[in-house]
């Protein structure tokens, strides 16, 4: 449970899109064609070329926006990847998982994986996959910066301190903090899946409210998740390979 671990405090979240754009500009990736489409979010999802996207969703009562939630989406990093573990069926090098932070890398070796199996096997459905080339991508927990003792791109252009990075239980108990404080102003406040993932968001209401995918095993019964009852399903195929 060591490693490095994500903190974003969606309360103090303001929509900016300094982190899109600074996860663009890092991973030097092209620009989305995008459109109108209704809403002020957009691209209008992930891409194999967008690692990162503030979800943008308006609460309406009456006819009136009465409130904003805003989402800065990105891979969950799991503790233990169920993508990985499903992955490592077919190739154990197609899909990695950093000894020192824990974050989960997808390779070139993607390519010769089923992208349904792969996304499929994530609760955050996060894997896409380039068209012509074959390859999965999504965020890297921008792992040349972070071994190289600096933050994640998208951490260090934050303007409010919503975005933090660092040593797992550091952010764990920044996380616990917070949380406290925030739910005397907002008592539905949450942690989302805090001791599973790398990617911890600090949620003011319910998290179906952001996102159908915002937290693992909202569509499913509360006493197992989807990304638990993979790795217990897989976990034995694994040790009988090792």
């Amino acid at each position: 449970m060591d490693g490095k671990t994500f903190f974003i405090d969606l309360t103090r979240c303001t929509a900016c899109r300094g982190c899109q754009v600074a996860c663009k500009q890092w991973h030097k990736l092209p620009a989305e064609e995008t459109y109108n489409w209704g809403s002020h979010q957009n691209p209008k999802d992930l891409s194999y070329i967008t690692y990162k996207l503030v979800r943008m969703k308006e609460v309406v009562e009456k006819g009136e926006i009465k409130d904003w939630l805003f989402f800065p989406e990105q891979c969950r990093h799991c503790v233990e990847p169920p993508c990985k573990m499903t992955a490592d069926m077919y190739d154990e090098q197609a899909i990695l998982q950093d000894e020192l932070t824990g974050a989960v890398i997808f390779t070139e070796r993607t390519k010769k994986l089923d992208i349904e199996e792969i996304r499929g096997a994530c609760p955050y459905d996060i894997p896409r996959q380039d068209e012509n080339s074959k390859i999965m991508s999504k965020c890297d927990m921008c792992l040349d910066r972070v071994h190289n003792g600096l933050l994640p791109a998208c951490v260090q252009t934050c303007p409010t301190g919503a975005m933090n990075f660092g040593d797992r239980e550091e952010m764990l108990a920044l996380a616990k903090k917070r949380l406290s404080k925030v739910k005397k102003y907002y008592p539905d406040a949450v942690l989302g899946d805090p001791e599973s993932v790398r990617v911890i968001y600090l949620f003011q209401t319910k998290p179906v409210n952001y996102h159908e995918f915002a937290v693992a095993g909202l569509s499913l019964p509360p006493v197992m998740s989807r990304k638990q009852a993979l790795a217990k399903f897989f976990r034995p195929f694994k040790n009988m390979r090792g």
